[in-house]
């Protein structure tokens, strides 16, 4: 079965410093038919005025992926932890039992735009984790690389829930196929461009819902960049 979640049904807010699209119920957005996809419970594109950002504030039990698409995000925590986050990186924190963190944009005249991903945890507790890695677009030219995993396959970043995140960059006549377990769960998300998947015209912001399919088909993409997610139910 594969569901369709368009881009302009997702939820919206504005607050001025920033614009932010919500794929799953968050914050004031509340939709009970799309609280989160498996573990996956957030997915945020947001756009961050320059020198903006998100002061100082708590998580807990929850593995938070960032991840850039224009501009920078300066990251500070409780863990010690400051650095810079360009495109091409990925950044990755396990709240555990508690961690705090505050996200700005660092350029005075540009905006950031981000990925925020949430995905909850196959355990609670734990020692609060921190994790920060780049991929370049030869590794994702054209086929999906995976960033994000349960066991650190193949150099990627290990996170606390038996899920994968894979990314790709589809133009022209690139194609990819890829076998699809019964038992698992799969959600596309095109963070930009326009892409095919499984016959399905997908534009910037769209994402598909999958599960009990055999295969995801990705090609004729129009400059796409794509997150897939294997998940369990």
């Amino acid at each position: 079965m594969i569901t369709l979640r368009p881009s302009q049904e997702r939820g919206h807010a504005e607050h001025g410093w920033l614009k932010s699209h919500h794929s799953f119920s968050f914050a004031e957005y509340y939709d009970p038919q799309h609280m989160g996809f498996g573990p996956l419970r957030v997915i945020n594109d947001d756009w961050i005025a320059p020198a903006m950002g998100f002061g100082t504030h708590p998580h807990q039990n929850m593995e938070i992926i960032t991840y850039v698409l224009e501009g920078a995000i300066a990251h500070k925590d409780s863990m010690g932890n400051g650095s810079t986050i360009r495109p091409g990186n990925v950044q990755y924190m396990s709240a555990g039992t508690g961690v705090r963190h505050s996200e700005f944009n660092p350029a005075n005249n540009e905006h950031t735009r981000l990925l925020q991903i949430w995905i909850q945890p196959d355990q609670l507790g734990g020692e609060p984790l921190y994790g920060e890695k780049e991929f370049s677009r030869e590794e994702k030219q054209g086929r999906l690389r995976l960033v994000v995993s349960g066991d650190g396959a193949d150099g990627s970043i290990k996170i606390r829930q038996n899920a994968r995140l894979q990314i790709g960059l589809f133009d022209a006549e690139q194609k990819q196929e890829v076998a699809l377990a019964k038992d698992r769960l799969t959600y596309v998300h095109v963070a930009r461009g326009e892409l095919q998947v499984n016959g399905m015209a997908l534009k910037e912001g769209d994402a598909v819902m999958m599960s009990a399919e055999e295969k995801l088909v990705l090609e004729q993409g129009k400059q796409a960049e794509v997150l897939v997610f294997d998940l369990p139910h």
